[in-house]
């Protein structure tokens, strides 16, 4: 996996999952939303859907489909609460998982929150060559799930990141639309 000079842009999604919130009040996703666009990557799509293992399955499903969507950026529904369902519904979908995201978040969670962070399910995977990853549905956690993600997805930054996978992915899966 070849590290390049000239930063790359990534086609990302970013999901809101949440009973209550709408649009308008999604403080998490609009965050996300302006990271993403800050950091120099494309915003494909944004979609709020309520907590259901289903709902939820599909819309990321649909995502993991498209060869041009490389990342999919998720908050919301991974607490203990009852209708919490993000990882239920998710991980069922991952070839293989990044370990490191969920540890990362939480030991830089626990400089803010403490001992809390250990009711965060935070979690990554890669799914047919797309990076999923989950946060909680905070802004704050966002903004701190955000901290450790930019640079894995900034092409230059060494000695390796997700970035110059996730591009080889997206060509192979280009050629293989070709026929």
């Amino acid at each position: 996996m070849a590290v390049s000079d000239t930063k790359d842009s990534l086609g990302i999604a970013v999901l809101t999952v949440s009973d209550t919130r709408s649009f308008e009040n999604d403080t998490s996703g609009d965050y996300l939303e302006k990271a993403v666009k800050e950091a120099g990557h494309e915003l494909l799509d944004r979609a709020l859907v309520p907590d259901d293992v289903y709902i939820l399955r599909a819309q990321v499903s649909h995502w993991v489909a498209d060869p041009e969507v490389q990342v999919v950026v998720c908050t919301g529904g991974t607490g203990f609460g009852l209708r919490d369902s993000t990882p239920e519904a998710l991980k069922p979908l991952f070839d293989k998982d990044v370990e490191g995201f969920g540890e990362m978040f939480r030991k830089e969670s626990w400089n803010k929150i403490g001992t809390s962070t250990i009711q965060s399910r935070a979690f990554a995977g890669l799914a047919n060559g797309t990076l999923i990853v989950c946060l909680p549905g905070s802004t704050g956690a966002c903004r701190d799930g955000w901290a450790i993600l930019e640079s894995q997805l900034d092409s230059t930054h060494k000695p390796c990141n997700f970035a110059a996978l996730l591009n080889q992915v997206k060509e192979m899966r280009l050629e293989l639309q070709k026929g």
